[in-house]
């Protein structure tokens, strides 16, 4: 019996991988987080499976199934959003797995920040603009950032910035912002990204704010800062340059 973390991907039931898909056809148990999982990836558990939706349970409650289906033999797909290694909580579920002597592996998927790009239609990292991404948040009222973790701080790189859970305090991410990218600096936010109800709002520091507002954006999306983001002229990369040794080793 193995319990398997499967990213689910953005939002699109089209955009799980392959291998994603498989092995949820095969288990007989799913435990899935509703309010995020489209439930059209369920159609493709098997028809007799057992699914349990997770979005109302806690930590000790989601432990609990997949101990019941260890004890029965029985192999578990844990559907998480997105890709399990960013902002999934699935290293406090590993912990409890771990301690019960429960196997699991990991199945990835498609992160929210990598179809942001796709429905951006941006690369994130440009030659002699940015090269360096930043995934994080903000702390409010979830678990508080480490210390030297804060957009002040991580703000002085310059880098491309990509912000989850924080649309809610938009006002806070250009306050903090500001005096480091510059009020000019390219702003995007991606919500429901690969979903039927995507959407796109594009700006700069100085006017992204009440666009938010506007939208009542406060949850599933991502704000994208920096200036790969507006970037036109731009040397071409040397993976393709025509003085490139494709010989050497």
């Amino acid at each position: 019996m193995t319990v398997y973390f499967i990213g689910a991907g953005p939002g699109a039931a089209d955009l799980i991988t392959v291998r994603g898909a498989r092995t949820l056809a095969a288990a007989p148990v799913c435990l899935y987080a509703g309010s995020l999982v489209p439930r059209e990836l369920l159609a493709e558990c098997p028809a007799d499976a057992r699914l349990v939706d997770t979005s109302q349970l806690n930590l000790d409650e989601i432990t609990a199934e997949c101990v019941r289906a260890h004890a029965a033999g029985q192999d578990v797909a844990r559907l998480h959003s997105g890709d399990p290694s960013i902002f999934s909580a699935v290293a406090e579920q590993m912990r409890r797995l771990d301690a019960a002597a429960i196997p699991y592996e990991v199945v990835p998927g498609v992160p929210a920040f990598a179809a942001a790009a796709a429905a951006l239609k941006r690369e994130l990292t440009v030659p002699t603009v940015g090269q360096t991404v930043i995934l994080t948040r903000i702390a409010q009222q979830a678990t508080p950032m480490p210390p030297g973790e804060d957009l002040a701080t991580l703000g002085r790189s310059g880098a491309l910035l990509v912000l989850h859970l924080a649309t809610r305090y938009v006002d806070r991410v250009v306050d903090e912002l500001l005096p480091h990218y510059g009020a000019e600096c390219p702003v995007a936010v991606v919500a429901m990204a690969s979903r039927p109800d995507e959407l796109i709002l594009r700006g700069t520091l100085a006017d992204i704010a009440p666009q938010v507002k506007e939208h009542g954006l406060v949850r599933t999306a991502v704000i994208v800062v920096g200036r790969t983001l507006g970037a036109e002229q731009f040397r071409d990369s040397h993976l393709y340059s025509p003085e490139r040794d494709r010989h050497a080793c």
